[in-house]
């Protein structure tokens, strides 16, 4: 899988794929091969923790010696980010205003798409900071709706905050023209947002970099998830965010005997053929339904072996 070969790779798929033992078991993989790999949940329904038997939490926790996980907790992170905002505007608003303004910023705290702008802030830090210190980085992300939209923001954000620099440019030039003797103005909210442009430019760089960062998606032989998956790769390639290889999760296996499973075998072809048609140009990687939840280290190697057997069509 050339995947394995990237520094940064993303999972997702749809809920209840196998998208968190699907990442779990490659971060145990290439932990295994002497990588040093961090696991980083961005799934609200954080699984890890069950899954290495462990708590994990918000912090960067070491499961093995070359392998650390970290829960993204949106709601701590979300109380980060308002924090920092109101840290940026500390001298450019006036004292007596200072009150309203962070009482309208706790209010923002619960308003639609601030945990994910969160969300997105810690994995920029992620991305830019943590990929000096790990070989490998492994994101087990949100149902793919949200994976989608996280992805596409260092786009959006970027044209976004374009414009808000364009704004405030202008309305210096005019402070400075008319008001300030034409000496140049002092503007920190201009400075703070030229940072986070650079920040999110160089993170949609290495995103876009195929030889940095690889995309997987994760689903079953399953008309639902041929459906959503087929829906996310089109808009991602929107984003020229381009997933080359897909887990196959959850085939019955061969040794599976007995009427019932000869006919769920006969309606699972139906849909592995619309797979192989649908996603033609990608690599395939085919795990069976394992006898048991992945629930100890012995389960997530013997899952990771199916990875690293992956067969490609």
């Amino acid at each position: 899988m050339k995947e394995l070969n990237r520094k940064i790779i993303f999972l997702g798929g749809k809920g209840g794929v196998g998208k968190s033992t699907s990442a779990a078991s490659l971060a145990w993989k290439l932990a295994e091969e002497d990588n040093k790999t961090l696991l980083v949940s961005t799934d609200p329904a954080h699984n890890l923790g069950d899954i290495f038997g462990q708590s994990i939490g918000g912090r960067i926790k070491k499961v093995t010696s070359s392998l650390s996980a970290l829960e993204i907790d949106p709601e701590i992170e979300t109380t980060n980010y308002i924090n920092s905002v109101k840290d940026n505007i500390k001298g450019t608003v006036h004292s007596g205003m200072m009150e309203e303004v962070h009482r309208q910023l706790d209010t923002a705290k619960a308003s639609p798409g601030a945990d994910e702008a969160a969300l997105f802030d810690k994995l920029i830090s992620i991305i830019l900071e943590e990929r000096k210190k790990y070989d490998k980085i492994i994101f087990d992300t949100a149902p793919t709706g949200h994976t989608i939209r996280l992805l596409s923001l260092p786009e959006l954000m970027g044209v976004w905050i374009e414009g808000l620099l364009q704004k405030r440019r202008k309305t210096n030039e005019n402070y400075t023209r008319l008001l300030n003797d034409g000496e140049p103005v002092e503007d920190p909210i201009y400075n703070v947002l030229r940072e986070r442009q650079e920040r999110f430019s160089k993170a949609r760089e290495i995103l876009l970099d195929p030889n940095m960062t690889g995309f997987i998606f994760v689903l079953n032989p399953e008309r639902l998830p041929i459906a959503e998956t087929k829906k996310a790769i089109k808009l991602l390639d929107q984003y020229k965010l381009n997933v080359k290889t897909l887990i196959v999760n959850k085939m019955l296996p061969e040794e599976a005997e007995g009427a019932f499973f000869a006919e769920r075998k006969k309606h699972e072809k139906q849909y592995v053929d619309l797979i192989e048609e649908t996603f033609s140009d990608k690599h395939l990687i085919y795990i069976p339904l394992l006898p048991q939840d992945i629930a100890s280290k012995q389960h997530l190697e013997l899952f990771s072996k199916h990875l690293g057997n992956g067969v490609s069509v």
